[in-house]
C-alpha cells in the first residue's frame, strides 16, 4: 500500500472521500496493518494510535474504522478541496515523524484520547 518516498515519508495511493466524520479514518485492518509494518516497535507504541497522511498541503491525523472501506481514505468534508471523492497520491509520514507531528497536535501516547 505504501513504500518509500523520502527520509520523512513513505509514498502510497488511495481512493480519497469525504464523509461525514470528524476525524480521517481508513479500514480499521488496514490502518492496523500499515501501523504494523511501516513502524513497528519504533515510533509509535500502539496500533491504534492515529496515522500521520499528508493530503494536500496539510498533515492529517488518521484512525482506523470499520465502516471505511479497504483501500479508502475518508475525511471530513471541511478537509477536502472539492476535488474528491478522487484516487489520490498520499504521504505517511515515517514513524519519527509521524511522533513529531502527533506530538505538536498534542497527541499523548498512552492516552485514550485521539489528536486534541
Amino acid at each position: 500500500m505504501f513504500e518509500t518516498f523520502s527520509t520523512g515519508y513513505y509514498l502510497g495511493r488511495l481512493y480519497v472521500e469525504p464523509a461525514d466524520r470528524d476525524v480521517p479514518a481508513i479500514q480499521r485492518a488496514d490502518h492496523e496493518r500499515v501501523n504494523e509494518r511501516l513502524y513497528g516497535d519504533e515510533g509509535l507504541f500502539r496500533t491504534d494510535a492515529p496515522l500521520v497522511m499528508k493530503l494536500d498541503s496539510g498533515h492529517i491525523p488518521v484512525l482506523g474504522d470499520d465502516d471505511v472501506p479497504s483501500g479508502t481514505l475518508a475525511v471530513p468534508e471541511s478537509v477536502t478541496d472539492g476535488d474528491l471523492p478522487a484516487e489520490r497520491d498520499v504521504l505517511l509520514a515515517k514513524s519519527d515523524r509521524a511522533a513529531e507531528l502527533l506530538k505538536y497536535s498534542g497527541y499523548r501516547f498512552g492516552d485514550d484520547n485521539a489528536v486534541a
